[in-house]
């Protein structure tokens, strides 16, 4: 290893004579920045474009549209939104969720008319994202949003099945439900057997098994679909309506709206409802993605130019959305807005920059001129069988799930019967309705009981405390007789003024007439009380991992110290005046289960499915000071941990009665993959201490075998040719801190005489890192660095260091 040097950046006033140093007034010239594309967006671009053409095609064809439609709105969508929008990967185009809008605007006032309104509602969008309101669509709750998606869906499903089964769809969606017997009793095979072929490709497809189905999985299985049903269909000579694209010379573009003023400001606020909510929460979803690929987050060298992406600005991406509109509108496309597939696939497929979102727009423009001959081959029993899967798959059971998990069935129950038999816009509002109806039944809803339990009465709130409460909460208090003693526990979130008044005043009146009140929170011992008291107790997450009760605390006269009770067999020692072990594991597993399992329970679950892939191996003590979850802000999956006592690494050839350490490297490195491994020491490690007083010779017990793996790190520290480490610019404290800083350098030395740790660094596959922390002080060191003796002579602390 190299030495260890702090890795912060260069002080400014730092002066170096040597370094050239431009005046002022001569700033040092400016190399010309050329464009370039990274090859990871030009990749990325030609999946989304596979991806996006069929889709398409496919939409505008649900929709009534002319074909062409469809591609305009996904090249304006790839070029004017991906370089104008505040999202740098969301790729935007016609959108699967806008389908039945449009659908019912061609019906009602036809293209030119509809093609006006898209442009409207981009003006719209323009005046939405100036007055930089677009955080409040945020504000709908995520049960509208998957309740409209899940009746846009069956809407696009049910009319798509007509043309799976050689029909024609109907305007709405009780008429398709009502002539389906109908459709059956004349169904075409022809057609459907083109679309089983597309359904079974788009459903095997992603589930090629083995390397060969690693590589043609990278084809996107909506273009194996549609091609393969397209070439089976010509080579059986299948007579079936196919794509007609007519002559560009002949597009048709906007027109003047025409049609009552309050029916097009209608058509003009639902189209930007549905594109902008879709466009923002896909935003949204594409930063959870991003922040799932380190390189993006980081701007990993080698990871492409301008590798680092930050959050979506949500504005500027209303702001391009609102741009992608006009110009598609204006050019007689459909109405545009983010896609989740293609945006999805985009952060998947590696892209790095917004380049690859305009690229796939570039490539939409050349196949719409350059393949009209080849997609005109396309069976439109194909197409709306993929937009019929597209529609189905919108109705997620795992929002389902969710919304179940939330109690919030109600709100998605109605938005989704709104949208399938009134429309998207009285669907939408049907189910804000509904949703302010269930927040409002669930801040009236408060439970309030009374009972008596030796001597003691109690008052048990359930829910919500607010003015509405008061009188039932009034009539429980005055229950209780004067001077008796009362527990009122509050097991809800939130308490308004008035409600606050009353109690208090009713504390104060019962306290003057010589009774007690304790009021608690949710949890049992929990008190209830002014900022200014909230000091007295230090409770955290954490406590019931410690031997420290808030409600209980430790004193000497608890702990049955001489004198503490004159009584004979008073409890003597540490453990006397404390729950047993037992019944403390249990009070913890208990509050574990009650407070914490619902909150991760998804995670585990999701991690029970597709088993463990941590990206790191966290090798420490076994001290119980050190909780490597709290020091690191992992969770579950996130690290391989190894607990030993002294964070100890036996050479190879070493371990002789114990292998375990070994073992674990190995699986680590060889089966989970991991890309670093992290030795971590700590102050006052008894280890350490015990190393420092050994003697030679005498018994061997266990603990001293096992031990004599960390007497390099003593021989090393007893070294007259290196210097003591520093740590954060200070010298240790001691001997002790020496020695476990020392250890750490040690052990991961020892580390990489393991094989398998060996060749995954010459690979390039695994990173070593070392890592110290002060339990005093509660702050972890980094090692920043190594000098060739493998001694680290600086140690950073971790809060210093760069994100």
């Amino acid at each position: 290893m190299s030495a260890c040097v702090p890795t912060r950046a260069t002080d400014p006033s730092d002066s170096n004579p040597t370094r050239r140093v431009h005046p002022p007034h001569s700033p040092p010239p400016t190399p010309p920045r050329r464009f370039r594309i990274a090859g990871a967006d030009v990749s990325a671009s030609i999946a989304v474009f596979l991806i996006a053409l069929p889709l398409s095609l496919g939409i505008a064809l649900a929709t009534g549209a002319p074909l062409q439609a469809g591609l305009v709105a996904a090249a304006v969508g790839g070029i004017v939104a991906g370089r104008l929008g505040g999202s740098p990967l969301q790729v935007s185009g016609p959108a699967a969720g806008l389908t039945v809008v449009t659908a019912d605007l061609i019906h009602r006032y036809g293209w030119r008319t509809t093609c006006a309104i898209t442009v409207l509602a981009g003006v719209v969008q323009l005046g939405l994202g100036c007055l930089r309101v677009a955080r409040t669509a945020l504000a709908v709750s995520p049960a509208i949003v998957h309740g409209m998606l899940a009746g846009i869906g069956v809407t696009i499903a049910v009319a798509q099945l007509h043309i799976v089964l050689g029909g024609t769809p109907q305007s709405s969606v009780l008429d398709n439900l009502r002539g389906l017997p109908a459709q059956l009793a004349r169904l075409q095979p022809a057609a459907v057997s083109v679309s089983v072929l597309t359904l079974a490709l788009l459903l095997l497809w992603p589930r090629v098994p083995g390397r060969a189905g690693q590589l043609l999985r990278r084809i996107p299985a909506a273009l194996v679909a549609v091609a393969g049903a397209t070439a089976a269909a010509s080579f059986a000579g299948l007579t079936l309506p196919k794509v007609d694209l007519p002559s560009w010379s002949s597009h048709v573009l906007a027109g003047l709206p025409e049609g009552p003023v309050l029916g097009l400001a209608a058509a003009v606020l639902t189209t930007t409802l549905v594109c902008s909510v879709q466009s923002l929460l896909g935003a949204v979803a594409v930063d959870k993605l991003v922040a799932g690929r380190p390189d993006l987050i980081s701007g990993a060298p080698g990871s492409g130019r301008g590798a680092r992406v930050g959050r979506s600005d949500l504005n500027r991406e209303l702001l391009g959305q609102g741009a992608a509109n006009i110009v598609s509108g204006t050019l007689g496309g459909l109405p545009v807005a983010g896609v989740a597939v293609r945006s999805s696939a985009n952060v998947q497929a590696g892209a790095v920059s917004r380049n690859s979102t305009v690229l796939h727009g570039v490539l939409v423009v050349i196949a719409a001129l350059l393949m009209v001959p080849v997609l005109e081959f396309i069976p439109l029993a194909s197409l709306a069988a993929l937009v019929m899967a597209v529609g189905i798959q919108m109705v997620s059971l795992h929002h389902i799930r969710t919304v179940t998990r939330h109690r919030e069935v109600p709100v998605y129950a109605v938005t989704t019967l709104g949208v399938v038999l009134f429309g998207v816009l009285e669907g939408v509002t049907l189910g804000v309705a509904v949703a302010v109806g269930v927040a409002l039944h669930r801040l009236t809803r408060t439970r309030i009981t009374h009972h008596e339990r030796e001597g003691v009465h109690h008052v048990h709130v359930r829910g919500q405390l607010t003015f509405l409460a008061v009188p039932r909460l009034s009539r429980a208090l005055h229950l209780i007789p004067h001077g008796a003693d009362a527990v009122v526990e509050l097991d809800g979130s939130f308490m308004d003024h008035a409600a606050y008044e009353s109690l208090q005043d009713w504390q104060k009146t019962h306290t003057a007439q010589g009774g007690s009140v304790e009021l608690t929170g949710r949890r049992p011992g929990t008190r209830i009380a002014e900022p200014s008291d909230s000091a007295h107790c230090r409770c955290r997450p954490w406590t019931p991992w410690r031997n420290h009760q808030c409600e209980r605390p430790y004193t000497p006269s608890a702990a049955g110290h001489p004198g503490a009770s004159g009584e004979p067999g008073a409890a003597q020692g540490p453990t006397a005046g404390r729950e047993s072990s037992g019944h403390e594991l249990a009070r913890g597993i208990s509050a574990f289960q009650r407070n914490t399992a619902p909150i991760v329970r998804g995670e585990l679950a999701r991690l029970a499915r597709e088993g463990q892939q941590p990206d790191q191996l966290f090798l420490t003590c076994a001290d119980s000071r050190l909780v490597t979850s709290m020091i690191t802000s992992s969770g579950p999956g996130d690290l391989f941990v190894v607990r030993n006592v002294g964070n100890l690494v036996p050479l190879p050839g070493e371990e002789s009665r114990d292998d375990s350490v070994a073992a674990a490297i190995e699986y680590a490195v060889d089966v989970l993959k991991v890309r670093s491994i992290t030795v971590c020491g700590h102050s006052g490690c008894g280890a350490m201490q015990a190393l420092l007083t050994s003697e030679p010779g005498g018994t061997r017990t266990p603990l001293q075998r096992w031990l004599r793996h960390g007497l390099p790190s003593l021989e090393r520290m007893a070294d007259d040719t290196r210097p003591w480490a520093r740590l954060a610019g200070r010298a240790p404290a001691d001997a002790v801190e020496q020695l476990c800083l020392t250890n750490v350098v040690q052990q991961l030395e020892h580390l990489s005489a393991h094989e398998s740790v060996a060749r995954a660094l010459r690979e390039g596959e695994l990173e070593l890192h070392g890592m110290y922390f002060h339990v005093g002080e509660a702050q972890a060191y980094l090692l920043t660095g190594a000098d060739g003796d493998g001694l680290f002579d600086h140690v950073e602390a971790a809060a210093d260091l760069p994100a």
